[in-house]
This record gives structure tokens, C-alpha cells and sequence, in this order.
């Protein structure tokens, strides 16, 4: 059930019993009608632009319009009152029959309340993280695998196929960077004194490991070959290595991806000695988007796979890209851009209707240019979003920690988790917009106060189990049953409080539906946050005002209608923390 789509039409339909025409004598276009929560809840319930969208079309003024809106609005049941504001909006305070049932829509719907079942449903895919494989994650990483996560479980609650995705980098000269540097310690697990770590190569204790798994699978063999023979078998086995190490990591966070995707196997020749990539570029010159050419230098910082001579192009400015994309280089070597034009087609043949990026944003550029290679493959058909994740200051002693993955001085993710848990990780990661800069503290996202956000939301849902607990104590004979809560006599709340609350569970499955919509999970953790907030200020008063709590002694018809409240709001925590992927905890000590 949603309100607001509810009212929605119902005000479209007294738009159309209105029989208004506009000055051609054509009945209006509806489409950008649309019923909302007013911006101040002290102006009623929900607020329309009906008359302020259409009254241009129709001739009149906004006002004059929503004065008959009001006038016929008023004759529903449902509709307590209905008030022009400003220069024509229409707010409206429903009937508490409104709010009843909501309520009962939630305790029949349980935890799929505001959820969607779309059929078909539509293939979404989220690649997120796809950090090189030449190390553990660190703190930089966090953001993008929790939103990339976050994402992926909201668009599955609304309806969609969602596969989640990991671009394994495994092809790039990084890699053979990390077969160098695993060697090296490959050498020190036979007994050899390496001493200091060359400059260039990775320095990090998390190859001694693997230096060891060579030792104890090759003996002294390895020493014994040149370099272009143990190179591709330490490749192998690294990153073998660093994949499971990453796994490890992102499992700390509650983040399992379904698919693994590697970069090498787009360069891979198949069955007709031909790679992805050449049957990509195929593909694109038999479509007249591929041209050989030159481009001139890039302002700023010049890429490395830049040239200034002739190339094989694609025609990236035809799709909306600042300027056309190398694809070949003038020695006949792929550049990077054209794997990421092989990975998109790869996707768009296993069907995905959208294609989702959460990148950092360091890739600032890569928007435009994988718009327009999604444009240019799929012929439009495959909606290409990209998110990108700003980078979060992780805060100790009061001071910024610096990483620098290579010197080997960086703070890993699991620190960050073992240190704090993924709980808080996880919701803090979401409660700034992915694009806004973020400050993890460590000692904020550890207290137990309303200031810290992940502890104040998970308290509410603990707090509606430690109500049903009290309520078994104090009321032995009292049956809560599911079957019980959803005869309850849903009249009896009808406290301002009470009120509230049962409006704020009603902006639910709108909230999720946006948030979904705009591929924006940190909406879910500010609702949640406000959801808690009312309930917490609710349980306070009752503190004050005994006849307000929950629980109320000798009146078990009242007590079961507040259960029935409280059951409500605990379904929509926990399954707003669950689309966040965080506990929603029965108790907390």
C-alpha cells in the first residue's frame, strides 16, 4: 500500500469528474500531478500540485483551480480536511481510517511491505569494488563495496533480477608488478635475505604468505627458471592469493558478489583465435563507429595509454563523450578503454536491462564515456548509470590517517571492521550521500547515544522486542499473536503521537520506491533514522505520561492495538536495515 500513489489518482480522478478542458478544449495532461508529504508536517498529512501544475493549460488561476479541488476533495470519507496554501497548493489531512489501514497492510505484508514483485523481473547489474588484486582492502575501499551492496539489495526489493559484480583488474602491468613482488618473497620463504623492498614493488607483509605457498609447492624449482617461465605461474597463483584475501575482507563486511569477472579473459583467444575484444571491435566497425585517426592531447594530466599519432578510435562523441576513445594503440596492443568497451558488450549479452558503476571518485571521467559506449553497444537499449563514492576520512587521535598501498602503510578494512564491527561500518558508510565527502570516527560510531545513528536505529528495534518481552511478563494471558495483532482494535490509536508514527510507517514504500528510482540507499538510513527518532520520543512521553505507554495495565484491548504498533514499526526497521545489509538486533547491552 502506498498513500501516495493512493491519492495520487484519487486526486486525478476528481480531476477528471471535474471535466476540465484546457484552451483547445483538450482534457489535460495529468502525468505531473503528484501528491507528496507536505516540507512542515504542521500543514496537514500529505500536499498536491494539482492545481499549480495544470492551471496555465486550463486558463485559470492556480488558485481558482485548487478552490474546486478543495470543494470536491472534501466529499471523500477519507479526506478530514482539505486547505489551499500559498499560491495554489492543496494540503490534506486524511482520516485516521487512512493511517488503520496502513497498519494492517503492514502486519499482512510483514517484512514485504513496500516491497515489488515486477514480472519479468528486470536484470540489473551492480559492479562495485573491483579494486586491483594486488593486496587486501583497505578504508578507501569500504565506501563503494557497501554502497555498491546497499544498492544492489535495494533495487532487489523493489522488483529487480540483480546480480552483483566484480571486475577482477588481472591483466594490467600491476599485475605483474605483484608476480615481482611475490617472488621476492618466494625467495625469503626458501631462507634467502631479500633486504629492503626494491622501490616499484609491493612491500606488504600480506605476500609472505603466498611467497610460502610457492615454497611449498615448487620447492627450489622456481630459482631455477628464467623469469618468462615463473612469471605467468606466480601471476596465477598471486592472484589466486589476493582473491581469496579480498573475499576474506568484503565477508567481514557482510559483501559476497555472484559473479567474479576477469579483465584477462577479454584478451583470451577463443575457438576462432579471436579474443572478446577483437569480436568488440568488430562489432563496432561493421556499425561505422570505429575510425582511424589522431586526437589531440588531453588538458591536465595526460593518460598513460595517450599518443600523439595515429590510432584506432572509437567514436565516443557521438554518444555524448567529451571527445572519441583510443581503443587500439599505434604498436596494435589494446588500451584499457577497450576492455571496458568488451566487459560492457559482455554484459549486454547476458541480458542486463540496466548496468550500474559504483566507482570511486577518482574516476571522475568515466561517466560521459561508459554513457556512451552503452549507447553506442546496446543501441539505447541498456540504461548505464554510474555512481561515484567520495573518499571518507577515517579519524584517530583526531587526526586523518594517510594509506599508501604501496609503501605497505595503509589501514586494511578488516582493521576498520575488527575494531568497530560491520554494523556501524556499514551504516555510517550510508548516512552521507555517496557523492558527499565523509568522516568516519571511531569513537562516534562506538557510543551509545542518540548522536550516533547505526546505535539509535538499531536500539528502536530492540526496544519493540523489549516491549513484547514486557508485555508477555506483564500480561501473561495475553495473546499477541500475529492473528491477534491484526484483529486488534486499531481505533484505539488515535494520540498525536500514535498518529505520527503510523504516518511516518506510511512513507515506506514511497521512500524505498525514490531511493530505488534514483539509485540512492542513503535514503533509507536517514528514514530510518527518523522512524527510531519517533519511536524513542514516543516511549519518552510515556515515561511522563503513563497512560501513553505501550502496556497498559487492566486494558488489554488498548495494549493489544499498541503491539500492534510496535510490531509494525519493528518490520520496518528491520527491513530497512536489512536493504542496508545491518543487524537489526533483538537486544543490545
Amino acid at each position: 500500500m502506498n498513500i501516495f500513489a493512493d491519492f495520487t489518482q484519487c486526486v486525478k480522478s476528481v480531476l477528471q469528474a471535474i471535466d476540465l478542458k484546457d484552451t483547445n478544449g483538450v482534457s489535460p495532461d495529468l502525468s505531473r500531478v503528484v501528491v507528496e508529504a507536505p516540507r512542515d508536517p504542521e500543514h496537514g498529512d500529505l500536499a498536491t500540485n494539482a492545481a499549480m501544475v495544470l492551471a496555465k493549460s486550463l486558463g485559470m488561476k492556480p488558485r481558482d483551480l485548487a478552490a474546486k479541488l478543495v470543494e470536491k476533495l472534501a466529499e471523500d470519507s477519507e479526506v478530514s480536511e482539505a486547505t489551499i496554501a500559498g499560491p495554489g497548493f492543496i494540503n490534506i489531512r486524511v482520516a485516521p481510517v487512512v493511517w488503520y489501514r496502513v497498519l494492517a497492510n503492514v502486519l499482512e505484508q510483514g517484512a514485504r511491505f513496500g516491497s515489488v514483485a515486477l514480472s519479468p523481473a528486470p536484470k540489473v547489474n551492480v559492479e562495485y569494488v573491483s579494486a586491483n588484486p594486488t593486496g587486501p582492502m583497505h578504508v578507501g575501499h569500504i565506501r563503494g563495496a557497501v554502497v555498491g551492496d546497499a544498492l544492489a539489495n535495494l533495487l532487489t526489493f523493489t522488483g529487480n533480477d540483480v546480480v552483483k559484480e566484480y571486475y577482477i583488474n588481472d591483466a594490467g602491468s600491476q599485475i605483474d608488478t605483484l608476480a615481482r613482488s611475490a617472488f621476492l618473497r618466494y625467495r625469503e620463504a626458501l631462507g634467502e635475505d631479500i633486504g629492503e623492498i626494491p622501490a616499484g614493488l609491493y612491500p606488504g607483509d600480506y605476500l609472505k604468505p603466498v611467497g610460502v605457498h610457492l615454497k611449498d609447492e615448487f620447492g627450489e624449482t622456481l630459482k631455477a627458471m628464467d623469469e618468462s617461465e615463473w612469471l605467468p605461474i606466480v601471476k596465477e597463483r598471486a592472484i589466486a592469493s589476493m582473491l581469496d584475501l579480498i573475499r576474506d575482507d568484503l565477508a567481514s563486511l557482510g559483501v559476497a558478489h555472484e559473479v567474479f569477472f576477469s579483465e584477462k579473459s577479454l584478451h583470451e583467444r577463443g575457438e576462432g583465435n579471436g579474443s572478446r575484444i577483437d569480436y568488440m571491435l568488430d562489432g563496432l566497425r561493421a556499425k561505422g563507429l570505429v575510425y582511424e585517426g589522431t586526437l589531440p592531447p588531453p588538458k591536465g594530466q595526460v593518460p598513460e595509454d595517450w599518443e600523439d599519432r595515429e590510432q584506432t578510435l572509437f567514436r565516443a562523441s557521438d554518444f555524448g563523450d567529451d571527445t572519441d576513445r583510443a581503443l587500439k594503440k599505434s604498436d596494435g596492443s589494446y588500451t584499457y578503454f577497450a576492455a571496458d568497451v568488451a566487459y560492457f558488450q559482455d554484459k549486454f549479452e547476458r541480458g542486463f536491462k540496466e548496468t550500474i558503476y559504483v566507482l570511486g571518485a577518482d574516476h571522475g571521467g568515466y561517466a560521459k564515456r561508459l554513457q556512451a559506449v552503452g549507447k553506442a553497444v546496446s543501441d539505447g537499449q541498456t540504461d548505464v548509470v554510474v555512481r561515484f563514492c567520495q573518499l571518507v576520512k577515517l579519524m584517530r587521535d583526531g587526526e586523518p590517517v594517510k594509506m599508501s598501498k604501496r609503501s605497505g602503510d595503509f589501514i586494511t578494512l578488516r582493521e576498520v571492521v575488527d575494531e568497530v564491527g560491520s554494523d556501524p561500518v556499514r551504516f555510517m558508510m550510508l548516512y552521507r550521500k555517496n557523492d558527499a565527502p565523509l568522516d568516519f570516527d571511531f569513537k562516534k560510531v562506538t557510543e551509545q547515544s542518540k548522536d550516533n545513528p547505526v546505535f539509535y536505529v538499531q536500539y528502536g528495534h530492540a526496544r519493540c522486542c523489549s516491549i513484547f518481552r514486557e508485555a508477555s511478563k506483564k500480561v501473561p494471558g495475553l495473546d499477541f499473536s500475529e492473528a491477534a495483532l491484526a484483529d486488534a482494535d486499531f481505533t484505539l490509536l488515535s494520540d498525536s503521537g500514535e498518529l505520527e508514527l503510523l504516518a511516518k510507517i506510511a512513507e515506506w514504500p514511497k521512500l524505498v520506491a525514490s531511493a530505488s528510482e534514483t539509485h540512492e540507499p542513503h535514503r533509507i538510513a536517514y528514514y530510518l533514522y527518523e522512524l527510531a527518532s519517533s519511536l524513542h520520543s514516543q516511549y519518552n512521553r510515556g515515561k511522563d505520561l503513563p497512560h501513553l505507554r505501550f502496556i497498559i495495565d487492566g486494558n488489554e484491548k488498548l495494549t493489544l492495538a499498541r503491539l500492534a504498533l510496535v510490531k509494525a514499526i519493528s518490520c520496518v526497521l528491520a527491513s530497512g536495515l536489512a536493504i542496508l545489509g545491518v543487524n537489526a538486533p533483538e537486544e543490545m547491552r
